[in-house]
């Protein structure tokens, strides 16, 4: 696989709705070409103690964030420059656990109320678990992305995971 978008996203809380970061790479002909982050005013908006752990986002990060259909509008413009039919299956949306992604992705869609649209999206913890088998500790993302030669350092800030996503699905999808 040579062209796709790599997509992560963080949440406040519980909810997956409550989107509060996302980074996305942009993949064209094996190479990432550009990327994109943005914090994001989570719905609903409050953060959860053991998330804030996690990612160590809180509500004064995001509090004059732009709400998810803004981010969403621009990350748009930015994808559209490369692949301007992504609605339509030519590129897939890459993501590591994609339920967890796709989840994220389409409740933001409803809270909104913004038609989901038709997008493909294939999921590297899958391919891991195909691809290493039994040879892995785990498949958690910064296990695979070390068995692919990819040091991911600053694991749960939504780009470098992108990042990481993206060096393993140029690896092994």
């Amino acid at each position: 696989m040579t062209d796709f978008v790599a997509i992560d996203f963080e949440t406040a809380n519980g909810k997956p709705s409550s989107i509060c970061s996302v980074g996305v790479v942009i993949v064209q002909n094996g190479e990432m070409i550009d990327s994109f982050y943005s914090l994001v005013k989570p719905y609903p908006n409050y953060y959860a103690w053991f998330c804030r752990q996690v990612h160590g986002l809180g509500y004064f990060d995001t509090v004059d964030a732009k709400t998810f259909p803004e981010v969403w509008e621009q990350l748009q413009v930015k994808i559209h420059t490369y692949f301007p039919y992504i609605e339509d299956g030519e590129v897939p949306f890459v993501a590591h656990n994609a339920r967890f992604d796709e989840g994220c992705l389409r409740a933001a869609f409803s809270a909104y109320e913004i038609a989901y649209p038709n997008y493909e999206l294939k999921d590297t913890l899958l391919a891991s678990r195909r691809y290493f088998g039994g040879s892995l500790a785990n498949h958690q993302l910064q296990t695979v992305s070390a068995a692919c030669g990819y040091d991911l350092t600053n694991h749960h800030h939504a780009l470098a995971d992108a990042e990481a996503c993206a060096w393993i699905a140029r690896e092994i999808l």
